[in-house]
């Protein structure tokens, strides 16, 4: 039986949101760099007609890739961009240059503008919300490419991806407790579900930065791969471990060298040469395995994985906006004020323990006691 007679129309609607207007191009950093690939076939190298992969770029290499409020909406708006485009088959996220993924937020921004100014930072986190939302609610699968250091705002961001491929020069961590914030853009929520309970505390907590091996030793990231090259060969990152020992009774996997060691290291990182060959054959034959599955299906299992990181980010998000509102007035217009004026005191934290020596004494947050941590002016 024909159902001809049935009225249709076939004239494709434009579901999306945004336009174009919060992207920008390669040499007006610092932006957001929005581009569709074509999807290729990394066995043969074919190019597959009216398919492509989108990727969505920070493009702020000068202060690596930490994100400015309108980088923010360029993410957000690039992550609804792939998910309504019925072309894109994945969206990889990515940042410029080989030093960084990101930092996370643009610590300059936050110093001189969103500090002492509660209000203008809450609003500035329900957009850092909804970039976190972006990502967890795209309708394509998300792969992190980590293409260099995926710290503190950035590693959450990351860590709300579906998949992560690394660089083994990158090192992953979070810098809050050090620097003035609590790590709650949702490293908070996320780690618990992906590591012991207490290596997702000492995580969250101590700042200490962890290498790619180490990061895929702890099942944190799925694949690392070298990008530097000594002649025709690829070559691990010397800096780091990667042949496992004991010492003292404990397994050694993922750590740096020490002393001379990592002296010898890092001049050699600094001289060979790097490429990312390995790492975008790694994110092209993902993409490959996705686009040879139902689109429909594959959704359904992401989304089924994504419900459990998803179900913490939304109970935590808005009473964590809150907070790191309130503490733009405090221990944040500390901690990023060190940070953004190292280059004139020649430290880029506070004097931590004459800080707990005040709170002690009852010190009020005033002038007096900022004063007394912070840094001073080199002559």
């Amino acid at each position: 039986m024909s159902l001809s007679w049935m009225p249709r129309d076939d004239k494709l609607r434009n579901h999306q949101l945004f336009g174009n207007e919060h992207w920008g191009s390669e040499d007006q950093a610092p932006c957001v760099v929005y581009t569709k690939k074509p999807l290729t076939n990394p066995n043969t190298g074919a190019v597959v007609p009216d398919l492509y992969v989108a990727e969505i770029r920070l493009n702020n290499p000068r202060q690596y890739n930490s994100y400015t409020t309108e980088m923010v909406k360029g993410v957000i708006a690039g992550f609804f961009a792939a998910s309504g485009d019925r072309s894109v088959v994945a969206t990889v996220f990515t940042g410029t240059g080989f030093d960084a993924f990101c930092t996370g937020g643009n610590t300059k921004e936050y110093s001189e503008y969103y500090s002492r100014r509660p209000h203008e930072y809450g609003e500035y986190m329900d957009l850092f919300n909804q970039m976190v939302d972006a990502i967890l609610m795209c309708k394509k699968p998300t792969i992190c490419r980590v293409n260099g250091m995926r710290v503190a705002g950035g590693q959450e961001i990351g860590m709300a991806c579906d998949l992560a491929v690394s660089s083994d020069l990158a090192i992953f961590g979070q810098a809050g407790a050090r620097h003035g914030s609590a790590p709650d853009g949702g490293s908070s929520d996320f780690l618990p579900w992906m590591l012991n309970m207490e290596d997702a505390m000492w995580n969250c907590v101590s700042c200490e930065m962890w290498s790619a091996y180490k990061m895929k030793a702890k099942n944190l990231i799925s694949k690392v791969v070298p990008v530097l090259k000594d002649g025709d060969k690829f070559v691990r990152n010397p800096l780091i471990i990667t042949d496992k020992y004991v010492d003292n009774g404990e397994i050694v996997y993922g750590e740096y060298v020490k002393g001379e060691a990592a002296k010898e290291a890092k001049a050699k990182v600094k001289e060979l040469p790097k490429s990312f060959e390995l790492l975008d054959k790694e994110v092209e034959r993902i993409v490959w395995t996705f686009a040879n599955l139902f689109p429909g299906c594959v959704m359904k299992s992401i989304d089924g994985i994504r419900a459990k990181k998803k179900f913490f980010w939304d109970q935590a998000k808005l009473p964590n906006r809150h907070w790191l509102m309130a503490n733009m007035n405090y221990e944040a217009f500390l901690g990023f004020g060190a940070f953004n004026t190292k280059k004139i005191t020649g430290v880029d934290v506070i004097d931590f323990i004459k800080f707990r020596q005040l709170i002690a004494q009852g010190a009020a947050a005033d002038e007096t006691t900022f004063e007394a941590v912070l840094g001073k002016p080199q002559s």
